[in-house]
């Protein structure tokens, strides 16, 4: 914020800043914790203009807590700051209740990514959390071009991982409050390997490769089962909902943050790691032939493990997503059917719910995928909107139906990782998906909904401008599709091979 005054000597000008308002219209910052997020100027005699160099405040409402007999708040400016980064996604739609979400989904983006991908801007926290940046990485790389700023970043990474192949969760790891787990400190292949689908660029993966296979080569020390990652710290399906009602997870026993087994998320993400350092190693000419053993065992190991033990949404969700399930249409169908039995409401967290709608799509139910989407009552992605969020929410009900506060310590209101749905929007609502890395052949699989009139997403690839609109009219639905490269079209079960051009369909 920058502002002007007329003053004397010695007058005070103070301000708080504060991200929402009480259910009686009180000013309210009790969660931000012990950051005081207030600006104490003391002034000189006459006009002067103060802009601050080397801080920020996360905030959606500011109080003039003192000030100079005639100040006006009219002299204040609120200035947008985050890490230099060229807008290349767009999403619309003909509902303005999902064009809130886009728009939430973009200000998170823009007010966490400041030199780092911060989980919130304003309390006493502004972590590199690597879960939160690996669960929102691909949305990010859609919404901007943020090259150089996860080079950065992994640069980061790569500095703080430890000899043994550990990779705290924290990055830059000033702190680190437990060892790296599952989802978490995996972000050392998703990110890089995410970054190289979007954009094509190989360096992401030869920068990351020794860290990958360091981060690989930790797991089987501190794990207690061979071939499996078990025993191990992790953060779990962090918030789900299928927890007890009025939980804490930062207080609670950590098996009960939320019924999904810590086991099954750590050895499904070693499997995936695992994976992506052999897909990763091909691109590099490694040899990898232990690397395929090793995916092999782990695949046969969870299976044996855990193949009647997929309870939950996210442990269904996970196994599906990372393939490690024989019958994974009659796991999807169990799913959908879980879903609709609870009220056709997720109850995942952190870990489970940015795969949750690709999967239901991937499986025959792209319907249900869409009622998550619009769902407008607690939990849904509509929810916060219809509270009047103009960012992404750490927790669903983080302002409850009747206007109460789920907590007062842990509760943001500019917490992007929710918002990584935007991803599933452009990938499959528009159906925008690469088939060559960088978007060098496209794929274009749109799946139009009855209950949203029109969608779009464009999206500005590094070989040029791809569009995928639909619309429902009298006669049926109309595309409007624009490809910068050779793209296959998938429109109502009948494949076309397109080239460069535009397509009305």
């Amino acid at each position: 914020m920058s502002f002007e005054v007329s003053a004397h000597a010695g007058e005070r000008l103070c301000l708080s800043t504060a991200e929402v308002l009480d259910r009686d219209g009180n000013f309210y910052n009790a969660n931000y914790r012990s950051a005081r997020s207030q600006l104490k100027y003391i002034c000189r005699e006459g006009k002067q203009a103060y802009k601050p160099r080397f801080t920020f405040y996360g905030f959606r409402y500011l109080r003039v807590d003192e000030y100079p007999e005639g100040f006006s708040a009219e002299n204040i400016r609120a200035i947008v700051l985050h890490s230099e980064m060229t807008r290349t996604g767009w999403l619309h739609s003909s509902d303005p209740m999902l064009n809130r979400l886009f728009s939430n989904i973009v200000w998170s983006q823009k007010g966490n990514y400041l030199d780092i991908p911060t989980d919130c801007p304003q309390r006493d926290e502004r972590y590199g959390w690597t879960g939160d940046g690996q669960i929102f990485c691909r949305t990010a790389t859609y919404q901007y071009d943020v090259r150089q700023f996860f080079r950065k970043w992994l640069a980061d990474m790569r500095a703080a991982q430890h000899d043994n192949g550990w990779v705290p969760e924290v990055i830059p790891s000033l702190t680190a409050y437990k060892p790296g787990g599952g989802a978490w400190s995996d972000a050392v292949t998703i990110i890089p390997w995410q970054l190289y689908e979007t954009y094509g660029d190989l360096s992401f993966l030869s920068d990351m490769y020794p860290a990958m296979e360091k981060w690989i080569a930790y797991i089987p020390s501190v794990s207690t089962e061979k071939d499996l990652w078990i025993g191990c710290w992790t953060y779990g399906d962090w918030l789900a909902l299928d927890a007890p009602e009025g939980y804490h997870p930062a207080t609670i026993e950590l098996s009960k943050r939320g019924y999904s087994s810590d086991d099954l998320i750590c050895s499904a993400f070693y499997a995936n790691s695992v994976d992506i350092v052999i897909r990763a190693g091909e691109l590099l000419g490694k040899d990898i032939s232990g690397y395929r053993d090793l995916h092999s065992r782990i695949v046969s190991a969870y299976k044996a493990r855990f193949r009647d033990r997929l309870n939950t949404q996210t442990e269904k969700v996970l196994t599906l997503h990372f393939g490690l399930t024989d019958t994974p249409q009659a796991l999807a169908d169990a799913l959908a059917e879980q879903i609709i039995s609870c009220g056709t409401k997720l109850q995942t967290g952190l870990v489970g719910t940015p795969y949750l709608l690709h999967e239901l799509r991937r499986y025959g139910h792209a319907d249900i995928a869409w009622s998550l989407l619009l769902r407008k009552e607690y939990p849904g992605w509509l929810y916060s909107v219809s509270k009047g969020a103009t960012t992404v929410w750490d927790h669903w009900d983080g302002i409850r139906p009747d206007g109460s506060f789920w907590d007062d310590d842990m509760n943001s209101y500019n917490h992007y990782a929710y918002g990584s749905v935007a991803d599933w929007v452009f990938g499959t609502a528009c159906g925008i998906r690469p088939l060559k890395p960088g978007f060098a052949q496209v794929l274009i699989a749109p799946q139009p909904d009855r209950r949203v009139a029109s969608l779009s997403a464009v999206l500005d690839t590094v070989h040029g401008r791809v569009r995928s609109a639909w619309s429902w009219t009298d006669d049926g639905i109309r595309y409007e599709i624009e490809t910068p490269v050779e793209a296959k079209i998938i429109l109502g079960g009948k494949t076309r091979t397109v080239k460069k051009g535009r397509y009305l369909l």
